[in-house]
């Protein structure tokens, strides 16, 4: 392991991560995605050596200090070749350590970033909810409702009419009156998850969004992805709590340096996975104890 992977990884399981069963199965409907052979790569510039000088007669668009020490220039390969198919109705939990690459497949599956290998194929309109999600920050949370209410397809009406029920399920109260700018992070987060789930998508994309408030909040959050699955829709979380997982979901994708490690049961991978955590948290003790 490189020390570049062991300042990624994400070690902590907490205690109720350990215990919890798996949804119940319901039947399953039509396939809503495919990933076929999925690959991204992103291009870093400045990030280290790559290449020699510039040849005479060329001109870099690079700045000069970089032209000195060659290009700077190298390839990440976020995800690497992964496939799977998910169908309405279906709960998809997705786990992996930091940096493995599951925010990159949401963001994928969104259309939000351009695959540099294989396909993506989507039968409906697929809607992101992640932490880092971006509104406008200078409006208010009521423009903000409307305006995201809007982009899910719902008419001025049907936001007019959700709207004392989204305010009331992301508890910000007067707050809505408010510019986002003004929120904390959790406040953002609980707006954000009520706007997307105002309505019913064809694929809802969480990712960490649940991490972000209380018990209470959590529990209510469960219950609309459980509505949104009822109905259909395809739900996808990206969760470091496992318990979150096994909670919601009833398939998990094990990703791991952009590679689709285990696709199955959640109850089966669940439990890998969380021997594969355990593991590497014991190869960090001892590490430290070595260099300490």
């Amino acid at each position: 392991m490189t020390d570049a992977q062991d300042n990624e990884i994400d070690f902590e399981i907490d205690p109720e991560d350990l215990e919890g069963g798996p949804v119940i199965a319901h039947e399953l409907g039509k396939p809503s995605l495919l990933v076929d052979d999925l690959h991204i790569t992103y291009r870093v510039f400045g990030a280290s050596k790559v290449g020699g000088p510039v040849k005479e007669g060329r001109r870099s668009l690079l700045p000069r200090r970089l032209r000195r020490h060659g290009s700077a220039i190298r390839d990440v390969k976020a995800l690497r070749g992964i496939s799977f198919v998910a169908h309405h109705g279906e709960s998809i939990g997705i786990v992996g350590v930091n940096g493995s690459g599951k925010s990159t497949l949401l963001r994928a599956v969104a259309g939000l970033v351009p695959p540099s290998g294989g396909a993506v194929y989507v039968a409906g309109q697929p809607a992101l909810l992640g932490v880092n999600a971006v509104l406008m920050g200078e409006l208010t949370g009521e423009r903000n409702i409307v305006i995201g209410g809007l982009a899910l397809g719902l008419t001025l009406k049907e936001v007019e009419e959700r709207y004392d029920e989204i305010v009331d399920f992301a508890e910000i109260g007067d707050f809505v009156n408010l510019p986002m700018q003004a929120y904390s992070s959790g406040m953002a987060a609980r707006l954000r998850f009520a706007i997307s789930a105002s309505a019913i998508p064809d694929i809802l994309m969480i990712d960490e969004a649940l991490a972000t408030g209380d018990a209470t909040f959590r529990q209510k959050s469960k219950a609309r992805i459980d509505e949104v699955r009822e109905a259909a829709g395809t739900v996808f979380l990206v969760s470091h709590s496992i318990a979150t997982i096994e909670s919601i979901c009833s398939r998990i994708l094990w990703v791991h340096e952009g590679r689709l490690v285990m696709d199955g049961p959640v109850d089966v991978v669940a439990k890998a996975y969380k021997a594969f955590v355990r593991e590497n948290k014991q190869y960090r003790a001892d590490l430290a104890v070595a260099t300490g």
